[in-house]
């Protein structure tokens, strides 16, 4: 077994990178090569067809189900021309990952042969097993029927020989038992309710979108190494290993020169996205060694989560055409940087971004500060909420060391627009303090007390540095805090909380609806002053240092590593709860419930089910890892472990035969000491796994799917960490060549 383990070390660092042959053209004449793009529409599509289906996509028109036979029509043809054969709803289930079933384009032709066809039918609509994927009891197995219908907002692509179609899938009785169904109920919501407020400020506006920038961060994996780690290959992560004696310390891993090995996979993967019209921007190494970063341009929410889900399916795909394995959880190893997807949020209208300082005028200016007060607003009502819809067995491993923000929602705004809000908050004079927070109808702030309480200078301030043959730099109106979970970074938020492996849906459904439930009470109660005869900017100040006042405890631009923060978050009755399954229950919260119900994004029974969910899927995860940790501890370390205690016992005897007593004792003295220390370990390591599984059959008795989660939460994953220790420093006594398994100095490293 070690000389395999040697073998396989010695494969992965001797590989040498994959030729990849990059198309002829430029990236901009293939980008979007395999998906039926507007461009294609309007080709393959009537006129009146394709104008029909734009409204669709842009406007939110009905879908005209009498046009579906002509676009299935031109989507057949495109896919014949490219050597398509089936067909499939491609969907996002209950599980973070994605789902497909392929059809043929074969039907009967009643003449005892076969046609090939695709109609609107098959288009539109989907028939899955909705039993099979997790539904939190909304199916039973005996209840099996569920869809899946076509969302034209998402562009049709193509994988291999297969058209995909972009899909929601709901139960028989109509509850969504996916992501996209509540994502797209959610992006109604909030563009509807900013769009009412933007309108103060600009009655031209349309609508408002929702833009998402996710940063995908990921590890690399020679495939050699990873499939002699059965703790990587079943569970994603190193339930055991000890710290490599160099790892990321040296900070010489972050936006280094990336390996010849990893710049031909990403060459290769940037390809296949920008293919698939995934805008790929930004590659990079992050901080830990054999820790990457892959980021688009901005795009709307809906369409960037669908190609956030497709970009890793396809990572997984062409890592394996590489020679590697990626790795997807947010803490694969331990000691160093775990993963996050980092979700840049924004609003736009269609004539700006709304989230955007400095404006032109104090009305702009105005606008701004409104939005960021309502998002920090329902961010504040719903901080908890917002901590459960990033939260998960593995992302729990992540948050909170090694620059992942605390498993504590609060909000960075960095020092220039910090103190705008206290200007706003704190009128300059008393005059125009009572004008604000009188109930007077007559009372009005002056425009020039308006404008001097808001920005007016540039967004960007420069530093000139005293090298002239180096341009002055643009500097931001804001600093960057790595441990703030949810930052503003100049014209958006950043929730940098979300892990790698997850749905970012997740987290734009709770924002989204979070804002927007802030946006309509802010636009009624704006509305309530001016019907009582405040004049418009009175009544937006008035209502705005209300908000001002009552978000101040979601404000934090210190530490978010200190002892003294959590301290200071529970005064300011902020959610620190830290065990994961017990966090889920701010989804079943009734001002939760009551959010997601007013506005029609799930209801109670939907979000009863996804809670099911989460906490049998949590229990799965961590059953699993104790379940290869008790294997792994009991068929790899202990034999191995004995086997040099063995060796070692021989030496000590036969050193007695050699020399006198004494001497022999003096000599053998260390030997007899990590005989000792095996001997101590390996029995301690083999009572904790029978308390681990124990523990665990004590656990499975549990009839309560959230009870059972909270018993492996609170009596499972201990014994684990505790089992882990002992191995560790197992790893660190028994001879290298013993050891079966490659160990952190040997994954960490792609050379």
């Amino acid at each position: 077994m070690a000389n395999l383990r040697f073998q396989v070390v010695e494969e992965a660092f001797t590989k040498k990178p994959l030729e990849v042959m990059a198309p002829v053209e430029r990236p901009s004449e293939y980008f979007g090569k395999n998906v039926f793009t507007r461009a294609k529409m309007y080709k393959y599509l009537q006129r009146d067809v394709y104008d029909k289906l734009v409204d669709v996509i842009d406007n939110g028109a009905p879908l005209d189900r009498s046009i579906a036979n002509a676009v299935a029509n031109g989507m057949k043809q495109w896919a014949d021309e490219n050597g398509v054969t089936h067909y499939t709803h491609w969907f996002q289930p209950l599980t973070e990952g994605t789902a497909e079933k392929h059809d043929a384009f074969i039907e009967h032709d009643g003449k005892g042969g076969m046609i090939e066809e695709f109609s609107g039918k098959l288009l539109v609509q989907q028939e899955p097993d909705a039993s099979s994927f997790p539904s939190g009891g909304i199916r039973a197995t005996f209840e099996a029927r569920g869809y899946s219908a076509w969302d034209p907002t998402s562009p049709v692509f193509i994988i291999d020989d297969t058209l995909c179609i972009p899909t929601i899938f709901i139960s028989y009785t109509g509850e969504a038992l996916d992501y996209k169904a509540p994502l797209k109920r959610s992006l109604r919501a909030v563009g509807e309710a900013a769009a009412g407020v933007a309108r103060y400020f600009d009655p031209n506006v349309k609508k408002v979108i929702s833009n998402l920038g996710w940063e995908q961060e990921y590890f690399l994996v020679d495939e050699g190494l990873y499939s002699a780690r059965p703790d990587l290959m079943l569970t994603g992560r190193t339930l055991m290993g000890h710290d490599s004696a160099k790892n990321q310390q040296m900070d010489d891993h972050y936006f280094g020169t990336i390996p010849d090995r990893v710049q031909a996979f990403m060459k290769d993967l940037e390809i296949q996205a920008l293919m698939l019209a995934i805008p790929c921007k930004t590659r990079h190494n992050e901080v830990a060694p054999n820790q990457f970063e892959i980021a688009p341009i901005y795009e709307e929410t809906n369409l960037a989560v669908d190609h956030n889900m497709l970009l890793m399916m396809l990572m997984k795909k062409v890592a394996r055409k590489h020679g590697f394995r990626v790795l997807l959880h947010e803490k694969p190893f331990d000691g160093i940087n775990g993963s996050g997807k980092h979700n840049n949020w924004s609003l736009s209208t269609d004539t700006g971004i709304l989230l955007h300082a400095p404006g032109k005028t104090p009305e702009q200016n105005l606008r701004f500060v409104t939005f960021i007060v309502e998002t920090l607003m329902g961010v504040y009502r719903h901080n908890g909420l917002l901590k459960a819809s990033i939260m998960s067995a593995s992302n729990a491993h992540r948050l909170g060391a090694n620059e992942a923000p605390p498993a504590i929602i609060s909000s960075f705004l960095g020092k220039q627009v910090s103190e705008l809000l206290e200007r706003i908050e704190a009128p300059r004079s008393a005059t125009e303090g009572t004008t604000a927070e009188s109930g007077s109808k007559t009372s009005e702030a002056p425009e020039g007390a308006v404008e001097g309480a808001l920005l007016s200078d540039s967004s960007k301030h420069s530093w000139k540095l005293d090298l002239p043959e180096i341009p002055e730099l643009l500097i931001d109106n804001t600093d960057r805090n790595r441990t703030s979970p949810f930052a503003f970074t100049g014209n958006r938020f950043e929730f940098r909380a979300p892990g790698s492996e997850g749905n970012c849906a997740s987290a734009m459904i709770a924002l989204n609806a979070a804002v927007a439930e802030a946006l309509v009470d802010f636009k009624r109660r704006v509305d309530a002053l001016i019907e009582a005869g405040h004049d418009k900017t009175s009544a937006l100040l008035q209502v705005i240092r209300e908000d001002i006042r009552t978000c101040k405890p979601i404000h934090f631009d210190g530490n978010g590593y200190s002892d003294e923060w959590v301290e200071e978050a529970t005064r300011r009755g902020l959610d620190v709860e830290r065990s994961c399954p017990v966090i889920f229950d701010r989804y079943l919260d009734p001002e939760s419930i009551q959010m997601f119900e007013s506005l029609n994004i799930m209801n109670r029974k939907e979000l009863k089910a996804r809670n099911e969910v989460k906490w049998e899927t949590y229990t799965k995860k961590i059953q699993i890892e104790a379940r290869v940790l008790g294997d792994l501890t009991m068929n790899h370390i202990i034999p191995v472990a004995t086997h040099y205690q063995t060796r070692l016992a021989k030496n000590v005897s036969a050193m007695r035969e050699i020399f006198p007593e004494e001497e022999a004792d003096k000599l053998s003295r260390r030997n007899i000491k990590i005989i000792r220390e095996i001997a101590e370990r390996t029995q301690t390591i083999e009572t904790m796994v029978e308390e681990l599984v124990e523990a665990r059959r004590v656990a499975n008795r549990i009839e309560s799917e959230r009870e059972k989660a909270i018993a492996y939460h609170d009596t499972v994953e201990p014994k684990m960490g505790e089992i882990r220790y002992h191995i560790d420093k197992l790893e660190l006594t028994v001879a290298d060549e013993l050891w079966t398994l490659p160990k952190y100095r040997e994954l960490l490293f792609i050379r």
